[in-house]
């Protein structure tokens, strides 16, 4: 892997643990919640000017199923960013307090439920778009990777099952589309126990994306051989 790759693919991986960790704000308080999330947000604008040559290339090239889906996530990703980087500098109280921000406390707090929970499942998903690097990382050897494929297939049919379930426990379509501008926060329950939620909600948005891309490549495959 190329060193500007393992650079993008690690900022992935710390924005969406740093997200994972976001989650559970009733565990960490208010000061670690605001560093943590600033840290996020500098490692998400170190993302955007490793992607230069993505933006550039925008309006190049055809548009097949799959560069749509990936720009779909990419674009919906980058909303949700931007309306966390509003929300949290505006409803700050400790990392950007020194700003004088007066007023929209009330448009910042329903823009960082939808940021929270909207960018926790699109960067999820935009994870899952990239994982087949992954698989391909952790097995080389192609007379194991078949049988390590159907084991890895399995597994991720029962963790999806489990992040669907976590999905509807944890109220998530309340707080997509603001059927609620509080959330329900437990500082009782085990953190564990909400990890593993999390973790499982997260496996589900990588499971549905990593499948779902190898659909929408063989549509497009089906389309190119359709047209010849």
């Amino acid at each position: 892997m190329k060193t500007k790759a393992k650079i993008k693919w690690t900022l992935d991986i710390l924005m969406t643990a740093a997200l994972f960790f976001l989650m559970g704000y009733q565990f960490w308080g208010e000061s670690a919640h605001e560093w943590i999330g600033a840290g996020m947000l500098a490692a998400f604008a170190a993302h955007q000017v490793c992607n230069m040559s993505w933006y550039k290339s925008l309006f190049r090239g055809r548009y097949t199923p799959m560069r749509t889906l990936q720009c779909s996530v990419n674009i919906l990703t980058l909303a949700a960013m931007l309306g966390l980087l509003y929300s949290g500098i505006v409803m700050s109280r400790h990392v950007f307090a020194f700003l004088p921000i007066g007023g929209g406390m009330a448009l910042a707090r329903r823009l960082h439920i939808l940021g929270s929970y909207w960018g926790y499942l699109l960067m999820s998903l935009h994870l899952g778009l990239h994982w087949g690097m992954v698989l391909n990382l952790a097995v080389k050897n192609n007379m194991r990777q078949r049988k390590y494929r159907t084991a890895g297939f399995t597994a991720g049919l029962f963790i999806a099952a489990y992040g669907i379930y976590v999905f509807i426990k944890r109220d998530f379509p309340t707080y997509m589309f603001l059927r609620s501008e509080f959330v329900f926060l437990d500082y009782e329950e085990s953190r564990l126990l909400f990890f593993l939620d999390y973790l499982g909600l997260m496996g589900l948005c990588i499971f549905v994306a990593h499948y779902g891309a190898k659909l929408v490549k063989r549509a497009g495959s089906g389309q190119k051989k359709d047209g010849r």
